[in-house]
């Protein structure tokens, strides 16, 4: 009798196993998976002294393809029938203009097959940021999934430093910039990308912190903190400083006015002392009287070339990243130039390299969707409650990334660690400002509210 009552009854259950651990596994295995596959990358701790450093992707297409499409289709299925309501918030009228004009500035482009290639890898990278805070059902959940992968990429990290320090830290032997001998990199290229990954990890532990995960919140900042000492990252430790700083003040200060000449002045100002002291003699006679390197680092050289060749094409642009390595930089090479044209990655300044690739017409989507957007939409979040310390935490990762785009160039990068982390922000406070935040995440399913 128990046997034939028990027959029926488990197909049920399977069903209903099946409906709700599996996928909740499936939603905790994607998260960490992505989080570890865009921080880790597909080819982690290079070798800077061996001879083919500079073809590292060369030959990977393939697999970037492939890895890029099969995270974005699984978050995507993982998320869409369950908060399509939050997935469809994203695609605001200046978003969908700004990929109308991506599409027209990539059939223009100077290389159309390299931007084209560019823009579907962006593209994924922008369906696993949409997804990636949407998987966890609870706030809990997200505190726990993200703290343990933080925590596993940072022991990563550090494992790499002690077990294979030829791998992990610059050396002399390194063919690309040897004088950063003994500077910390992690699992990345260059220290200019661990850095400033490790400053938005602080804030990251500042938040668990917060929510009451004091070992763990402290484990990371500490950890993080230190890794950022290491890889001799001044300009990333000392924006992170300012980021702590000014998130304060923006949630101390209710005055929206008052929060946007705090937040954008001293945006404005780095950007005039920077590229702007480049094509302004009394700006560059300002500078001078600056205790610092006035050439940061020789890269006036890099914006006034930059600026140069914007002035060629400055509504089209040169198409979607296809300035930089490409052959149309040898049409504007000229005399000793050459020299370090040929190998720049990019100019150090992300609102500039955008301007040379999407014209001046589409840095301008840009500053109002990922500049401006993510202020106002802070201010809403909080008017409508949803003060919390992820908004805190959101917020500080925006900052440090407007103020770090002044110095470095990693805006709609494709698959940039940095370009990640500081995109989920951005889709983080445009989620806090539509729908209410309570014990979940903005779960939109049923009862997120929309502003």
């Amino acid at each position: 009798m128990n046997r034939q009552l028990s027959l029926p009854q488990f197909p049920a259950i399977a069903r209903t196993v099946g409906r709700t651990d599996v996928l909740h596994v499936a939603r905790c295995v994607g998260f960490v998976a992505t989080v570890l596959f865009i921080w880790v990358t597909l080819q982690p701790f290079p070798d800077l002294g061996a001879s083919d450093v500079g073809d590292l992707d060369k030959g990977k297409l393939a697999s970037t393809y492939i890895t890029l499409g099969l995270f974005s289709v699984a978050a995507l299925a993982l998320t869409v029938f369950r908060h399509a309501k939050a997935l469809r918030s994203l695609l605001t009228p200046t978003f969908m203009i700004l990929c109308c004009w991506v599409c027209i500035n990539t059939v223009f482009s100077h290389d159309f097959g390299l931007s084209l290639q560019r823009v579907i890898l962006t593209g994924s990278v922008l369906a696993m940021a949409a997804c990636l805070l949407l998987l966890p059902d609870t706030q809990e959940e997200l505190d726990l999934w993200l703290g343990g992968s933080v925590l596993f990429f940072l022991v990563v990290c550090y494992l790499g430093v002690l077990l294979a320090p030829a791998l992990s830290i610059h050396m002399p032997r390194d063919l690309i910039e040897p004088q950063l001998a003994g500077d910390w990199r992690g699992p990345f290229g260059h220290k200019n990308i661990a850095a400033p990954i490790m400053a938005m990890l602080v804030f990251v532990g500042i938040y668990l912190v917060a929510r009451r995960a004091f070992i763990l919140g402290g484990a990371i900042s500490l950890m993080a903190g230190f890794f950022v000492m290491m890889a001799g990252g001044k300009s990333a430790a000392a924006l992170c400083v300012l980021a702590l700083v000014m998130s304060f003040l923006v949630v101390a200060i209710k005055g929206t006015v008052f929060r946007v000449c705090l937040i954008f002045l001293p945006l404005i100002a780095l950007n005039l002392a920077t590229v702007g002291s480049v094509f302004d003699e009394r700006v560059a006679a300002i500078v001078k009287l600056l205790p610092l390197d006035t050439t940061f680092t020789g890269r006036t050289d890099i914006w006034e070339f930059a600026l140069t060749s914007l002035a060629l094409h400055p509504w089209l642009g040169y198409g979607f990243a296809a300035f930089w390595g490409n052959d149309a930089i040898q049409n504007l090479v000229q005399d000793n130039l050459i020299g370090w044209t040929a190998t720049a990655a990019h100019s150090h300044n992300g609102y500039l390299d955008n301007a040379l690739t999407l014209g001046i017409p589409g840095l301008a989507l840009i500053i109002m969707i990922f500049i401006v957007a993510p202020l106002r939409n802070f201010s809403i979040a909080t008017k409508s409650g949803n003060n919390d310390p992820l908004a805190n935490l959101f917020l500080r990762i925006w900052i440090f990334g407007i103020y770090l785009s002044s110095l470095e160039s990693f805006l709609l990068d494709r698959a940039d660690p940095i370009w990640f982390t500081f995109l989920i922000s951005v889709v983080g406070l445009h989620y806090l400002a539509r729908f209410r935040l309570t014990s979940e995440l903005p779960s939109v399913a049923g009862h997120g509210q929309p502003s």
